[in-house]
């Protein structure tokens, strides 16, 4: 077989494991078989549609079959495949588009008033949509039913680029970074070997797969092993449950609002959640009040640290390290090389907070038509330059403190919210809680806490300044105090902090 990237993972399946189930969806199941017949039909219209090598296809919608099929289909033609963040509008989904040159959009129903009210784009030769297609669009069951399934085998380099994913954009325009082949096969062995993915691997697709966290931290490993990926096409407690039961799911990737809301569930002490082997989160500091949480539910809660930019995994805490380590990252993934430095760029002492600095197969060769970024992300020895700070233990694991950009100086002293957030988490009436800084007079800044309540509990920012009190430095403790209903997200459910930051304001 000439193609060596991702592409070829469908045939390579079938062959081994036909009669599999590989993807489920609602009542829906494909197997292996099926999987690699649909993506070289999907993959012969695209062909027909002008999709050769290095060319881009964009997806937007909710979770769904048809997104591993369509990124599958783009990769056995050596395309490239751009996924989009379906919460975003038209006038961002517009400029994503023109910046990756993409040519075939395929969209879901929930976006059609979005692509109806892009502009017009030169560079689509195609738009397909799963359902309700518009005048002069396709749609996507027919148009796959009549294509080609003679095999398609043209070559692919592990080198070559195989995703652009588009930062969230939280601030200015987003950037496309790419991942090629072997950036995702490389994660695919770290994850392999720091979760131990089983052939039997039922693992539920529960966080956006435009999200590189679950498309490369699950969803791929899943397929490589000739597991089960249960897809939830958006994230929803009770139906979590639900799938858990129904299909015995032993392996699922969560984010601090999906595990905090799962743990705040009234299903949550009766539930039989027997069949899971492993929890795994990442994407932001997860509070060891919340870990525990799990841990004390007789569950196995892992926590990883990862960018877009490292395919993700960048560290990763094995299970047998996850009680005596809580709220650790683990050390450096098999396949990767790990610092955390001081702005000189040398190694930090044990626990002196520095920038986490990754290096090894599963980096990012850069971001897509943006050789500046590219260039100021990298150190000489081609380091790249996270924006995260941690610290290390004496056993090398690290700590995830916060992002640079989140910190924030009172009275001369560094303040990183994650570590405030964390122990306020442990409040019992505290559901979810993110800190910002903001300007003071005589400080320089102050934190300013916005806190959504656990269901039927009642809290006032006295009673949380008292609870911080002896638990935290005083120049940490915020100054301000607002309970909210809920908190602004990014599509991939990260908390957005300059729109709190923008909220503080006077």
């Amino acid at each position: 077989m000439q193609n060596a990237g991702v592409g070829g993972w469908p045939a390579r399946r079938a062959q081994m494991t036909p009669d599999r189930t590989a993807l489920v969806l609602h009542d829906r199941t494909l197997t292996y078989a099926q999987v690699h017949e649909r993506t070289t039909k999907l993959a012969s219209r695209l062909r027909e549609a002008g999709v050769r090598a290095g060319d881009r296809v964009a997806y937007l919608g909710p979770n769904h079959t048809a997104f591993a099929e369509t990124m599958f289909a783009t990769h056995l033609l050596g395309g490239i495949f751009v996924p989009l963040n379906f919460r975003l509008a038209a006038p961002e989904i517009a400029y994503m588009l023109e910046n990756s040159g993409a040519t075939v959009l395929i969209y879901a129903p929930e976006c059609a008033a979005v692509v109806r009210a892009l502009p017009d784009t030169p560079a689509l030769l195609a738009i397909i949509a799963l359902a309700s297609p518009a005048p002069g669009e396709r749609e996507y069951e027919t148009w796959l039913s009549e294509g080609d399934p003679t095999p398609i085998d043209v070559p692919v380099a592990l080198d070559d680029v195989a995703l652009i994913l588009y930062t969230s954009g939280t601030t200015g325009r987003p950037k496309g970074a790419t991942l090629t082949h072997a950036n995702l096969v490389w994660n695919t062995f770290n994850i392999m070997i720091g979760v131990d993915v089983a052939s039997d691997e039922v693992t539920l697709i529960s966080a956006p797969l435009f999200h590189v966290a679950a498309l490369d931290q699950t969803l791929l490993p899943t397929f490589a092993k000739g597991g089960c990926s249960v897809i939830m096409p958006s994230w929803n407690v009770d139906e979590c449950y639900d799938l858990i039961e129904k299909h015995g799911v032993t392996w699922m990737f969560g984010v601090t609002t999906m595990f905090a809301a799962f743990a705040r569930s009234p299903r949550w002490a009766g539930a039989d959640l027997s069949s899971l082997r492993n929890l795994m989160s990442g994407g932001a500091a997860i509070p060891a009040a919340l870990i525990r949480t799990y841990q004390e539910r007789g569950l196995v809660f892992c926590q990883g640290y990862g960018l877009t930019e490292t395919a993700p995994g960048a560290t990763f805490l094995e299970a047998s390290q996850s009680t005596r380590k809580v709220g650790s990252a683990g050390v450096p993934v098999f396949f990767a090389a790990v610092r955390v430095v001081r702005p000189d760029l040398t190694d930090v002492a044990v626990g002196e907070p520095g920038e986490v600095l990754v290096k090894g197969p599963n980096v990012t060769p850069g971001y897509w038509r943006n050789p500046e970024a590219t260039a100021a992300a990298f150190s000489e020895g081609g380091w790249f330059h996270s924006g995260d700070i941690a610290t290390v233990d004496e056993e090398g694991h690290l700590y995830i403190v916060d992002r640079v950009k989140d910190m924030y100086i009172s009275g001369g002293e560094n303040v990183y919210p994650a570590e405030v957030e964390g122990v306020m988490f442990e409040h019992p009436a505290v559901a979810e809680v993110a800190v910002v800084g903001v300007p003071d007079a005589t400080w320089g800044e102050v934190g300013r806490a916005f806190v959504v309540r656990r269901p039927g509990e009642d809290v006032t920012g006295d009673e949380l300044r008292d609870f911080l009190l002896g638990r935290l430095a005083k120049y940490k403790i915020p100054r301000y105090f607002d309970v909210v209903d809920d908190l602004p997200r990014t599509g991939s459910g990260k908390i957005q902090k300059p729109e709190l930051r923008h909220r503080a304001l006077p």
